[in-house]
């Protein structure tokens, strides 16, 4: 189907079309996955026929789609339930996109390995359920608390404490089936990890009012983060040669600093972590933050970033002015996607696809989490808006 229209009028004839159809937009579906696979290859890649889509969904979206109240807690902890749902949102994705997109691989406990302490563990901080989701609740609620938790991480040896009491036998068993532990390669931001442990004005007051305590702070954070990584490798076989480059940062409440708070506190930790583990110009620095942090861009365009995704108040120009580097996840609104506003998914699309067209570099995915709400027919409407307007090829 071609649309002899302006880009104006695009969003309303390819969302009439896909009514007319049941709410099926019209799409190549063969010839849409091949030329995503070629697209997803290189984004910025000079001969690729179209703008890759970063969308394949997530479980989060099997509710609504399959007409069921939402309920994370019983999905995270009934595997036989979860499977289920995954199973039936795939048979229902393969007739309507093409693609099963959510994995169906069971859990095999006899080949996983025994769970670890993580960096909030290290700083004392108890990850609870809440409201249904997990919230990282504070472990330190006035400057003297902070000054004896530090105390107590500096103290701490951080191997016999993030390892459990069987790992190294269930590590060695593992290792001659030839799994590997997963490594320390992603982490919840160094603003977002402080507001937690400590809470939000409390640590904007402490960068104002005690910039020492502060900046002892950023260092234990960048110090046992820079631990773990590397009692990981080891436990994998790795040595700072050999082992795998990339990392990447969470960090929403970035956008609670100014510049200067943000130059002070978290740039220091991103720099250094990107320099031991992301040396090489083509490395993975990635940083992930779905807020208002446009006045962070400056900054963070200085660290050579290759994979961002920001907030969807922030437009592919302003991004690609800072991070001529990275591959833009973005900036479809989440709520857009989440509320079915068909021509608005359209319209934004088209918005991000002029914006990035010369320079290309763009993964056309939500600016932030896919939310449940989202649908198949969502993706697929994004999927045809790509064909018929999002071709590079037709340049």
């Amino acid at each position: 189907m071609k649309f002899n229209c302006s880009l104006e009028e695009a969003p309303a004839k390819l969302v009439a079309a896909a009514r007319a159809k049941d709410g099926l937009a019209p799409v190549d579906l063969p010839r849409f996955w091949e030329d995503q696979a070629i697209a997803r290859r290189d984004p910025f890649g000079k001969d690729i026929p179209q703008v890759p889509l970063g969308i394949m969904m997530s479980w989060e979206c099997v509710f609504d789609e399959l007409g069921i109240p939402e309920d994370r807690w019983r999905y995270e902890n009934d595997p036989d339930w979860a499977f289920e749902l995954r199973k039936a949102y795939n048979d229902k994705a393969e007739k309507i996109v093409g693609r099963r997109l959510l994995s169906e691989k069971t859990h095999d406990p006899t080949k996983a390995y025994p769970k670890r302490k993580a960096l909030h563990d290290v700083f004392e901080a108890k990850n609870v359920w809440h409201s249904g989701s997990w919230w990282l609740e504070q472990s330190a609620h006035n400057e003297d608390e902070l000054q004896a938790l530090l105390d107590r991480v500096d103290e701490r040896d951080i191997r016999s404490y993030i390892l459990p009491d069987d790992w190294r036998r269930e590590r060695d068993r593992l290792m001659t089936l030839g799994i590997k532990p997963k490594l320390y390669r992603s982490q919840r931001g160094p603003v977002t990890f402080a507001t937690s442990i400590y809470g939000v004005e409390n640590f904007i007051f402490l960068i104002l009012d005690n910039p020492e305590l502060a900046a002892r702070l950023r260092d234990t954070i960048l110090r046992v983060m820079l631990e773990i990584a590397r009692i990981i490798d080891e436990e994998a076989g790795y040595t700072p040669e050999t082992a795998p480059h990339g990392f990447t940062f969470y960090d929403d409440n970035c956008a609670l600093l100014t510049p200067e708070m943000y130059e002070f506190f978290a740039y220091p930790i991103l720099k250094a972590v990107f320099e031991r583990y992301s040396p090489n110009p083509g490395d993975h620095r990635g940083q992930h933050s779905d807020s208002d942090m446009g006045h962070l861009l400056p900054i963070l365009g200085s660290l050579g970033m290759t994979w961002v995704n920001f907030g969807p108040n922030l437009t592919v120009g302003e991004i690609r002015k800072h991070c001529p580097k990275a591959r833009i996840f973005g900036q479809l609104a989440p709520f857009t996607f989440s509320r079915n506003e068909e021509e608005k998914i359209v319209a934004e699309f088209i918005r991000d696809f002029q914006m990035a067209r010369a320079d290309r570099g763009l993964v056309f995915a939500t600016a932030g989490s896919i939310n449940n709400g989202s649908r198949l027919t969502g993706m697929r409407l994004i999927m045809s808006a790509i064909q018929h307007f999002g071709r590079y090829d037709d340049q």
